[in-house]
């Protein structure tokens, strides 16, 4: 499975990086068969990890099993191995998803194409440690999935983004550790979200979240100013 890097937003950056993040998912569709597809693996079906896996999963933690179809606020309990020094249990769950609006990024530059051409989707998420490892300073392992079946990487912020605070795993994410967090995720050319996913490498059977994606938040009608005289 390619690792897709998306650069860190702030104000003067969202452009480009919002092109990149929309080129990646693009990219990816036409990509062989060996490219990041959200489709399940055949030679994956069971919650076993890799035979290769050195961490240890406590007797209490039951993992999914590969391959799960999850509603929104299931919880999934896997083996999460960001480097082959550092892997740990995580139960994650993906609570809830809401379309995003262009009006949400006023005073960012998005004066490009994708701007017109992306759906923007905020997902609450929640993470534990279960485990007995330390997997601290790296991006909650979830991806977005549209309706071509493409995986779509979460956006990284910089700067706050009050719409959808997003943060990474602390510096520090040990045993018993919890997160609260939001995900942004852009689907090109008005695309869809149609599931939240998990899948760590390219043989893993992914465990995919779906549900109702709520529609973009009202806007508040603008107070009218008052005429003098």
């Amino acid at each position: 499975m390619h690792n897709v890097r998306v650069p860190a937003l702030n104000p003067q950056t969202l452009t480009r990086a919002a092109a990149l993040v929309t080129i990646a998912g693009l990219a990816l569709t036409g990509c062989s068969s060996g490219s990041p597809k959200a489709g399940p693996s055949p030679s994956a079906s069971s919650a076993s990890p890799s035979p290769s896996t050195t961490v240890s999963i406590p007797p209490s933690a039951k993992l999914t099993d590969q391959g799960s179809n999850l509603s929104f606020g299931d919880p999934a309990t896997v083996v999460f191995e960001p480097t082959k020094q550092t892997g740990s249990v995580l139960t994650m769950t993906v609570k809830s998803a809401q379309q995003g609006a262009l009006s949400d990024f006023k005073g960012y530059i998005l004066d490009d194409p994708y701007k017109k051409k992306a759906n923007y989707y905020y997902v609450d998420v929640s993470v534990e440690n279960v485990g007995e490892g330390d997997v601290g300073g790296v991006p909650v392992p979830l991806w977005g999935v549209n309706s071509d079946n493409t995986l779509l990487p979460a956006v990284n912020f910089t700067t706050s983004f009050k719409k959808c605070p997003s943060k990474p795993l602390p510096a520090k994410f040990g045993p018993g550790d919890k997160l609260d967090t939001c995900l942004v995720y852009l689907s090109p050319d008005k695309g869809s979200l149609d599931a939240v996913s998990y899948r760590p490498n390219q043989e893993f059977n992914p465990i995919q979240w779906k549900g109702e994606v709520a529609p973009p938040a009202a806007e508040k009608p603008k107070a009218k100013k008052s005429k003098k005289g």
